[in-house]
C-alpha cells in the first residue's frame, strides 16, 4: 500500500510539472511608427490646428501574453484618445490577423495633446462605402493617414504576436520622489471647486483629492535574461507641450532614459495612471515642470527602481472582460440646438465662453449616441470635438469595456474607458488581492470624456462639465473591476 501512495505521488508530481512546462508563459513586444504627415490636425483642444513639424516620432506599442489556455494583447498608443470607433476596428482586425479574441484586445491611448486628431477622419473612413472615392484632396489625405493609422496599430499587435516567446518576468512598484504631479482641483471657501486656479488664488482652501505616486511596472527578460520590455504606469495627464509639431510628450523621455538604461532595442510601454484631476503645474507657485524633465525624472525613478523588482514564479495568465452600460446625460432637443449655435459662432471667430463651448461638444457628442434620429442636422453634427460610427445611435448607455489581465497573483493590469478620477485607480489598487496593480485609463473608448468621482459631481467645475456621465459611472467601474480581479484571484 505504500508502495502504491507513492506511485500515485510520483504520477500527480509529474502532471503537475508537465502541465507547468506545457503553460509556460511567453511573452512578446512590439512597436511601430503611427506619426501623422505634416498638415493633419492636431488634437488637445476645442479648435483645429494642422501641424507643422515633428519633436519625435509618434508609437504604437504592444505587449502580448500567450500560455496554452488564453492570450491577451495591450496596444498602447501616441494618441489623445482611443476612441470606440478605432479602437473597435483594430480589435477586429488585430484578432483576424493573431487569432487573439477580441475582447482580449486593449486598445489604449496615452493622451498626447501633440498628437492627431483623428476621430472625425475615421468616421468618414468608416463611412465611405467600399471602392467610393475620397470628395476632395483633404478628405483624400485625411484618408490615407486612417488607413496607415489602424494598419500600423494592428501591425504592433501581430508583430508583438510572433515575438512572443518564454520568459522571465519581474514585478513590483516604486514611488516617485521628486514633486512632478499635482491634484489640479481646489476646494473654494463657498464649497465649491475649482480646476486650474492653485493653492495662492485667494478663494482657495486645499486640493480637492490626493495623486498617486506609484509608478507600477512590469520587466520582461527573455531565457537568457536579456531586457526586452518594460511595461510602466503611472497617473499624470500629458499635456506637458505646447505648439503644432508631433510628440509623444514625456513618455518619449522616460523611453530614451528606459532604453539607456536596458539597451536600446528594449520596448517601453508606458500606460497612463487614473489622471482625470491631475497634472504636472504646481499649486504653489507659477512655475511648470518641462516635457523633459518630467519624463527624464520619471525614467530615472524606474530605472533606479528595477532592483527593488520582484520575481515572478507563478506565471499563470488570467484574461477577463465585461462590459459596464454606464448612463449618460440628456442631450434635448433645445440642448442640441444651443451647442450648434455656440460652435458656430466659435468656428466664426467669435468669442465664446469657455464652459458653453465644452458643453456644447458634449451635447452634440450625446446627441449622436444616445438619439436616433440624432436633432443635429448632419451637416451640424460634423461640429462636434468627436464622432462615432459604431456607437451611432445607442441609446441611454455607453458599453464600455472593463479589462483585467493577471499573472499568478503578483501582477494585475486593469484596463478603464476615459479620463479617470484619480481617487477611482487608488481604491481599485487598495482593493487588488494582486501584489501589484497597474491601472490604465483611456482605454478602448473616449466617449465618456471624463470619469469623475461621485463626489466630485457636488463641486462641479471643468472635469464635471467635460463629462458625457451621469454621477456613479466610475464606482461602476471599480465595482467590475474589483469583481474581475476578485475572480481571476479565486482561479489562481
Amino acid at each position: 500500500m505504500p508502495l502504491l501512495k507513492s506511485v500515485v505521488v510520483s504520477v500527480v508530481c509529474l502532471l503537475t510539472v508537465c502541465a507547468h512546462a506545457a503553460d509556460r508563459l511567453q511573452v512578446g513586444f512590439a512597436e511601430t511608427d503611427i506619426t501623422p504627415p505634416i498638415g493633419f490636425p492636431m488634437a488637445g483642444y476645442f479648435h483645429e490646428r494642422l501641424a507643422e513639424g515633428q519633436v519625435d516620432p509618434l508609437k504604437a506599442k504592444c505587449i502580448v501574453f500567450r500560455s496554452e489556455i488564453q492570450q491577451a494583447a495591450l496596444v498602447v498608443c501616441d494618441l489623445i484618445a482611443a476612441s470606440a470607433d478605432f479602437s473597435i476596428e483594430v480589435k477586429r482586425l488585430a484578432s483576424e490577423k493573431t487569432g487573439i479574441p477580441a475582447a482580449n484586445i486593449i486598445v489604449s491611448a496615452t493622451h498626447s495633446h501633440t498628437a492627431p486628431d483623428y476621430t472625425k477622419s475615421m468616421y468618414a473612413y468608416l463611412r465611405s462605402p467600399a471602392g467610393a472615392a475620397p470628395a476632395n484632396e483633404t478628405a483624400e489625405f485625411r484618408s490615407k493617414y486612417i488607413a496607415s493609422l489602424l494598419e500600423n496599430t494592428v501591425a504592433a499587435i501581430g508583430k508583438a504576436s510572433m515575438n512572443a516567446k518564454p520568459a522571465q518576468l519581474e514585478s513590483g512598484w516604486v514611488e516617485q520622489q521628486t514633486p512632478v504631479a499635482f491634484n489640479r482641483r481646489f476646494v473654494q471657501k463657498d464649497g465649491s471647486v475649482r480646476t486650474w486656479v492653485g493653492l495662492e488664488h485667494p478663494g482657495s482652501v486645499r486640493s480637492a483629492g490626493p495623486i498617486d505616486p506609484e509608478i507600477g511596472m512590469l520587466l520582461v527578460r527573455d531565457d537568457d535574461g536579456k531586457p526586452v520590455g518594460l511595461v510602466s504606469n503611472f497617473a499624470l495627464h500629458l499635456d506637458t507641450l505646447s505648439g503644432q509639431k508631433w510628440s509623444a510628450d514625456y513618455p518619449y523621455y522616460i523611453a530614451q532614459s528606459v532604453q539607456k538604461a536596458l539597451g536600446p532595442d528594449v520596448v517601453s510601454l508606458f500606460g497612463t495612471g487614473c489622471c482625470g484631476d491631475i497634472n504636472h503645474v504646481n499649486p504653489r507657485g507659477k512655475d511648470r515642470n518641462k516635457t523633459d524633465f518630467i519624463g527624464n525624472s520619471l525614467g530615472e525613478t524606474m530605472t533606479s527602481g528595477l532592483s527593488h523588482l520582484s520575481s515572478i514564479e507563478d506565471t499563470h495568465l488570467e484574461v477577463r472582460s465585461g462590459i459596464v452600460q454606464l448612463p449618460i446625460q440628456e442631450s434635448t432637443k433645445e440642448d442640441v440646438e444651443k451647442a450648434v449655435k455656440t460652435m458656430a459662432a466659435a468656428k466664426a471667430g467669435e468669442v465664446v465662453d469657455f464652459t458653453d463651448h465644452v458643453t456644447a461638444h458634449k451635447k452634440l457628442l450625446i446627441d449622436q449616441v444616445r438619439n436616433k434620429p440624432r436633432f443635429a442636422s448632419p451637416e451640424d453634427a460634423t461640429l462636434a470635438l468627436l464622432m462615432t460610427s459604431h456607437w451611432e445611435g445607442i441609446g441611454a448607455t455607453l458599453p464600455a469595456e472593463v479589462n483585467v489581465i493577471t499573472i499568478g497573483s503578483d501582477l494585475a493590469i486593469v484596463a478603464l474607458p476615459g479620463e479617470v478620477f484619480v481617487e477611482l485607480g487608488l481604491a481599485i489598487k487598495r482593493g487588488s488581492p494582486f501584489r501589484t496593480t497597474l491601472v490604465v485609463e483611456l482605454s478602448n473608448c473616449v466617449e465618456t470624456f471624463y470619469v469623475p468621482t461621485r463626489a466630485a459631481y457636488a463641486g462641479g467645475s471643468y472635469e464635471v462639465t467635460n463629462s458625457t456621465l451621469l454621477p456613479g459611472g466610475g464606482e461602476m467601474l471599480v465595482e467590475e473591476a474589483l469583481k474581475q480581479l476578485r475572480s481571476a484571484a479565486s482561479r489562481n
